[in-house]
């Protein structure tokens, strides 16, 4: 048999590209679509806000947690000071805390270039100026995230305006950072810092590159230090898969053409990247090109990040050993959670405290799943933003990658503070795909049956939601129709409408169950209101500072009171309460909750005579001391020798700061004198105490709450023994006021008789012939300085020596590492100079 010659058919035809859509017009930076991006997001967030009737929008108030105990006072407390009416300054603030290191609390909460502009509103709207710094820097993280896709790769504009609104309105924006605003500065810094990282890829900007570094870890350090981590690894993506400048990005002149609202990204072809090898690599010698520029790269990243952290120094430094000074919070495990819940929360309308509030847009997570199935794209740009997502959720949920997020310590609250950075990671995934135009069928068809398998998955989760399925079905659907719309170029508006739509219904539901399920399971506190304002007058009525101390009193409104109120007590709610202001209090019986660190007003007749204390606000009105035993100076003068050293009892502790017996023990028969006033100390008791028909409650329970020594009124009849609730030490005090005014009588015949305070410190003028100690009636917190020399502590107090003849003593106040971050400062503009000159002439060389 002949043999028979095979023969070949025609070869089959390639597929048939994706329809080109023309390139956008104006340039990558042009302000349209980081403009819809922000008016997306106040739509949304407002839209969601006045959905579930919450401040400014209706009756239900938004004082829970941190935003009301300290970013509402702090941010009052700033207005005070941009206003000329604050006590202290930037360094020092003598309002909370009986005085307290101030650059640290500025550093870590009122940095931010927003912050400032709560000046321009009444203080009386303090909380509509925090809600609208609020909205304002998620506008401005959306916008930005959008400028950072477009800068990254060709697309229709609107789609770039609707996936930086996505990201702005991710689930950890809404549920977590809505309520903590200083992490939205975080929000901001994830993709300016990648921007960065563009820069430094294309060697340009070599001056801004580090000034934009340093105004994200000023603006919050603490975030920021997330957003750097999630900026390197998305760096080292961009260098893997596009190793030379420019690659990925738009192509040369793109967006210089004609397009409406239908205009799109070109085919692959026109991302401007160099033609890939048959593994989807750039050409041997592009490789061998690379690996020099690649290493170059690394470096000048490395150096613009150093640099822009150096002349953040003046803040972080303070910031950071503000925190080695502070009481320390609650040390926990890491304890991951469970794989259905993590999956719920990738979903709109849920909610948890424990978990990563992962929510993005359902247009994101049909991209990010579609760029699987892309074969068009090149294999090796594919797979290492595909893979980088899960890599960044499962490094949340591994121990030593969940404490590297978290700077080596596992949060006392939310352990999940660095998921935004996974959001910012899924919409930069799904921008890559879509640069190579609109996914196809069969990968639209793929990338859904993964959404829906992640649907599947959280069904065991406790926290998905009915509206969770309605709405992930219903945008799963629009955003697949408009992703088709937008690859055939036609019916532009509609696709727009629809994942607009999308975006903005997904994110205002989940504002508006978010919102509500907040108030239902965080603690809350009253809102600013008529009641607090007429509080907030008296107490600047009272007023006597330096001369007197005015204490904003009980019941709280929340944790700074003496911020949001007025006043110099010892109320104080921070990271940085420092650890001997804490001990300093506990000693003398006050009282605490989040173990420790939110301290609370005591109301005590020695206390108050210790403190300088010449009104406080009680049972509604403003209480003024005695004519007939005024306050305290806040400087007097004790004998030589050591001070006090505190024990067990608070009684004996307050009596050995005041220097004498004041109070005496109850008698046989439990009850006090007649004619005493009775204090109970009962730590860790709950309950309601009480003496005849006075009656008041005790909420105590270490280690998270310590009930405050209380006053259960004057002895009146022989016998009657208090009632003391049950739970842990109790002991009972009785007062003798005259021997109380005898003793105040005796400081103040050795007090000083002028102090002049400063922001950064105080000058005391003494009574002739002092000698011995000078106490100052303040805790000595690390930073004081007194005649040139490291303060004395008395009794937790700031003291120092009097030698015979010294007629004044003088006190200064610098935080710790302040000297040392603004050398840090120097040298980080000092690098940044030599840049700039270098850049300069190397300029005119080429010129």
């Amino acid at each position: 048999m002949p043999n028979a010659t095979r023969t070949r058919g025609p070869a089959p035809a390639a597929p048939a590209p994706p329809a080109a859509v023309p390139a956008t017009r104006g340039a990558p930076g042009g302000p349209r679509s980081p403009l819809l991006a922000a008016l997306i997001t106040v739509l949304a967030v407002c839209g969601g806000d006045a959905v579930a009737r919450v401040f400014p929008f209706g009756p239900r108030h938004r004082a829970v947690n941190d935003l009301a105990n300290q970013f509402v006072p702090f941010h009052a407390h700033l207005w005070d000071l941009l206003r000329g009416r604050a006590d202290g300054g930037l360094l020092l603030d003598w309002q909370a805390g009986w005085g307290t290191s101030f650059l640290p609390d500025y550093g870590t909460y009122l940095s931010s270039p927003f912050a400032p502009l709560v000046a321009l509103l009444p203080r009386d709207d303090i909380e509509y100026a925090v809600y609208a710094l609020t909205v304002l820097k998620t506008a401005a993280a959306a916008a930005a995230m959008t400028h950072l896709l477009r800068r990254t790769g060709p697309g229709p504009w609107w789609w770039a305006s609707a996936l930086g609104a996505s990201y702005a309105l991710c689930g950890w924006s809404l549920a977590e950072g809505t309520y903590n605003p200083m992490w939205l500065d975080g929000l901001i810094a994830f993709p300016l810092l990648c921007l960065v990282g563009e820069w430094v890829r294309e060697g340009s900007r070599p001056v801004l590159g580090p000034l934009v570094v340093a105004v994200c870890w000023v603006a919050n350090f603490y975030t920021a230090y997330m957003a750097t981590i999630g900026a390197a690894l998305v760096l080292a993506v961009r260098l893997m898969t596009d190793p030379e400048p420019g690659g990925g990005g738009p192509a040369r002149g793109a967006g210089r053409g004609a397009g409406g609202i239908g205009a799109g990204a070109t085919g692959a072809g026109a991302t401007g990247a160099a033609a890939p090898a048959g593994d989807g690599t750039p050409a041997a010698h592009g490789r061998q090109a690379g690996a020099g520029g690649v290493v170059r790269t690394l470096l000048r990243a490395g150096l613009t990040t150093v640099t822009g952290v150096a002349l953040a120094a003046p803040v972080l430094v303070p910031v950071f050993l503000g925190s080695r000074h502070a009481h320390p919070g609650l040390v926990k495990e890491f304890d991951p959670a469970p794989a259905a819940d993590v999956l719920a929360r990738l979903l709109p309308v849920t909610y948890s405290f424990a978990t990563p509030a992962a929510f993005v847009s359902t247009a994101v997570l049909l991209l990010v799943a579609a760029l699987l199935f892309r074969r068009e794209i090149p294999a090796r740009r594919r797979w290492a933003w595909a893979g980088l997502c899960p890599a960044v959720a499962a490094s949340m949920q591994w121990g030593p990658t969940h404490l590297l997020w978290h700077a080596f310590a596992t949060p006392n609250g939310s352990p999940y503070r660095q998921t935004f950075v996974l959001s910012g990671v899924l919409v930069l995934a799904a921008w890559t795909g879509f640069s190579h135009g609109p996914p196809g069928r069969r990968a639209l068809l793929g990338g859904s049956a993964v959404v829906a398998a992640l649907s599947l998955g959280a069904l065991p989760s406790p926290f998905l939601t009915r509206w969770a399925l309605v709405l992930t079905a219903t945008g799963l659907a629009a955003a697949a129709g408009a992703l088709l719309l937008t690859r055939r170029g036609r019916y532009g508006a509609l696709a727009a409408l629809l994942v607009v739509g999308t975006v903005v219904g997904q994110a205002a539901a989940t504002t508006a169950y978010t919102d509500r399920e907040r108030l239902a399971r965080l603690d809350d506190y009253p809102p600013w209101g008529a009641d607090q304002r007429r509080r907030a007058e008296a107490l600047a009525e009272a007023d006597g500072w330096p001369a007197h101390r005015t204490d904003s009193g009980l019941p709280r409104v929340a944790g700074n009171d003496p911020l949001l109120l007025g006043g110099q007590g010892a109320a104080y709610y921070s990271s940085h309460t420092p650890a001997v202001l804490t001990e300093l209090l506990t000693a003398l019986g006050g009282g605490w909750t989040s173990r420790g660190r939110n301290l609370l007003s005591l109301d005590n007749p020695v206390t108050d005579a210790l403190f300088g204390v010449g009104a406080r606000w009680r049972a509604g009105e403003v209480v003024r001391a005695d004519p007939s035993a005024p306050p305290l100076p806040l400087v007097t003068v004790r004998p030589p020798g050591p001070g006090p050293a505190y024990g067990p009892s608070p009684f004996r502790n307050q009596e050995l700061l005041l220097g004498a017996r004041v109070y005496e023990a109850p008698r046989a028969d439990g009850a006090c004198r007649v004619g005493t006033e009775v204090f109970l100390w009962a730590p860790d008791a709950t309950g309601t105490a009480g003496l005849g028909g006075y009656g008041t409650k005790l909420l105590g329970g270490q280690p998270k709450r310590r009930a405050a020594l209380t006053s259960l009124g004057v002895q009146e009849r022989a016998g009657a023994r208090p009632l003391i609730p049950r739970g842990g030490t109790a002991e009972i005090g009785c007062l003798d006021r005259d021997r109380l005014r005898a003793a105040v009588a005796a400081l103040r015949g050795r007090a000083a008789t002028r102090v002049d305070v400063r922001p950064d410190g105080l000058t005391a003028t003494l009574p002739p012939g002092a000698t011995g100690t000078a106490v100052v009636a303040a805790p000595r917190i690390a930073g004081w300085r007194c005649e040139g020399r490291r303060a004395r502590s008395y009794g937790d107090l700031l003291a120092v020596d009097v030698a015979p003849g010294t007629t004044a003593v003088s006190c200064d106040f610098h935080p710790p590492g302040l000297r040392a971050g603004l050398t840090a400062g120097a040298a980080g503009l000092l690098v940044l100079a030599t840049t700039w000159r270098l850049g300069v002439r190397s300029r005119r060389r080429t010129l």
